[in-house]
């Protein structure tokens, strides 16, 4: 089995009894962790109108977050590019580039990363056409590489930067594969979203892969919710609230979870059951070695060298602690340069 690197999605969960801010110190906590443990990359995600996921803005915290940190690469998880001038998301990330020479990655995507109403009042111009989202992702190579102009003359995206932003698509199905190879940027497959997104997915990339000024060889790497515990009963504790977590955001329902204590004794009805198993492929849970066995499966079935995971709790040491487990049965090294 070859080596798999390992990186960690954070979305900066609130959970039941903390606060926005507690979160946002969690996600901190983590990334400090992950470094030292040996995690590859820490990626935090773009969500709106959402008081239980504190994470809205990844430019911004992404800055402490590599400030923080020393070798650690750090990215965003996506940026959803609709929401957002192109212009100004090359100047956010060329500055961190600037700051952060060689260890800023931006990922990609085109969801609204909330509710429609949300992605209207961030972006009033957003059409939500896939041809706009293509526009954005060419003027983003034309700002990040000064070739960009107007009748009027040239547009520099400020800070100008020796280096550019590593840059990957989000992509859950065949469409925003396509998407990558033609544009020679990386493939980032959140199987987290969508649990049966099919492995040939990879091929679709490979096979179209166009090399680019950004990357010369296609990258891949794919995202799954994962919880591992010391026992088998932590671990089904943590999937159960996976689970219901789950159920209650496709119902809409987007507010702070509630205590462990209520979620243990929720029973799923037969409707929520169909729903648990669709959702089954969306995540990995249990002891080291089950979690060990099933991450090198996925890495090997989809054929990628590296996994993303992302991880929810009701306890913020289980979640932490989950991480290490992860690391050891990876058997994860710190980066030093």
């Amino acid at each position: 089995m070859k080596d798999i690197k390992v990186g960690i999605l954070d979305q900066s969960i609130v959970r039941h009894g903390a606060n926005a801010r507690e979160a946002l110190l969690e996600t901190i906590e983590t990334v400090k962790l992950a470094e030292d443990l040996g995690y590859n990359r820490f990626w935090v995600s773009e969500h709106h109108n959402s008081p239980s996921i504190a994470g809205s803005a990844p430019e911004v915290l992404m800055v402490k977050l590599a400030d923080e940190t020393k070798h650690i690469k750090i990215g965003s998880g996506g940026i959803m590019l609709p929401n957002h001038s192109a212009f100004k998301m090359a100047e956010n990330f060329r500055m961190l580039e600037a700051l952060f020479p060689g260890r800023i990655e931006m990922g990609m995507g085109r969801a609204p990363g909330g509710d429609r109403i949300s992605a209207m009042l961030l972006n009033p111009s957003n059409t939500f056409k896939e041809e706009d989202y293509l526009k954005q992702i060419d003027h983003l190579q034309h700002f990040f590489r000064d070739t960009a102009a107007t009748e009027s003359g040239r547009i520099y995206a400020i800070p100008q930067a020796e280096s550019i932003p590593a840059q990957w698509i989000l992509s859950s199905s065949g469409g925003s594969a396509k998407i990558a190879a033609e544009k020679g940027l990386g493939l980032a497959i959140a199987k987290f979203i969508n649990g049966n997104v099919p492995p040939e997915i990879v091929k679709i990339y490979r096979d179209n892969f166009q090399p680019s000024e950004s990357l010369q060889e296609p990258k891949v790497l794919l995202s799954s919710f994962v919880m591992c515990g010391e026992t088998p009963q932590i671990a089904a504790n943590m999937r159960k609230y996976m689970d219901y977590t789950l159920v209650q955001f496709e119902k809409g329902n987007f507010g702070k979870r509630p205590p462990f204590k209520e979620v243990e004794q929720y029973e799923f009805s037969a409707y929520e059951q169909q729903r648990l198993e669709a959702n089954s492929n969306r995540i990995i849970s249990g002891t080291q070695d089950q979690v060990k066995a099933e991450l090198e499966e996925l890495a090997e079935t989809y054929d990628v060298d590296e996994l993303v995971i992302t991880t929810m709790s009701y306890d913020k040491q289980l979640r932490l602690k989950s991480f290490q487990l992860i690391a050891e049965a990876m058997n994860l090294q710190p980066q030093f340069t």
